[in-house]
């Protein structure tokens, strides 16, 4: 009896989806753009895993000027749905922060792929959720990715802070009195009146409640 040829035993079809984001809309009019660029990276790791039964499917899950800080993205929540459907078997990405940056997020989304027997791929940082060494090289990478976005908005906060103690406006609605020249309120003197004005009045009778329902006549 001969041997079967390892070369005829069929491959397990390998069903593949690219997910791709942008925190900004900048840039997503032009013909190749942040979302084209992930996606012809996906691609291309797609093609090279031909050999083991992977084959790209067909639809697009991009966001497009969506934070990776939240869920509330219409694609993701497609690929999530078509994920539950058993319509996708991994789920590629450029980087992982392009699917999440928030650690409990993802970790909910972990536990969606996990029930769903879904591997997750990250092209640029190499490892397979289904074994605990890939898990745990996921858990570093995204919590360095949340700390980068926590020290950057730390680092913003600052930055405003600073800037307004320098005296600089830093944007929001400008107070009545106020008017806005080179970046610093300056008292509008006509405004400026009527705000005197007011504060005088509650002076006299000593009750918001009042002075409201004289400012509404």
């Amino acid at each position: 009896m001969r041997g079967r040829d390892p070369t005829s035993i069929p491959v397990r079809k390998v069903r593949a989806c690219v997910y791709t984001r942008k925190s900004s809309e900048e840039g997503l009019e032009q013909e190749f753009n942040s979302l084209d660029a992930q996606r012809e990276a996906c691609e291309a790791y797609v093609a090279s895993q031909r050999a083991e039964g992977w084959v790209l499917v067909p639809d697009r899950y991009d966001d497009g000027g969506f934070s990776g800080g939240t869920l509330e993205r219409p694609a993701l929540k497609r690929l999530l749905a078509d994920v539950e459907d058993g319509l996708v078997d991994v789920v590629v990405v450029y980087k992982i922060d392009r699917l999440s940056r928030s650690l409990m997020d993802f970790a909910r989304l972990v536990d969606v792929f996990d029930r769903n027997n879904v591997t997750f791929v990250s092209v640029t940082q190499s490892f397979n959720t289904t074994t605990s060494m890939g898990r745990l090289t996921l858990n570093i990478l995204l919590s360095f990715a949340q700390f980068e976005r926590e020290v950057t908005a730390e680092r913003i906060r600052d930055k405003v802070r600073a800037s307004r103690m320098k005296g600089m406006w830093m944007g929001g609605y400008v107070p009545l009195g106020y008017d806005v020249k080179d970046r610093k309120l300056v008292v509008n003197e006509e405004e400026a009146a009527t705000v005197r004005g007011i504060f005088e009045r509650f002076v006299e009778v000593g009750s918001a409640t009042v002075l409201a329902r004289e400012l509404r006549r």
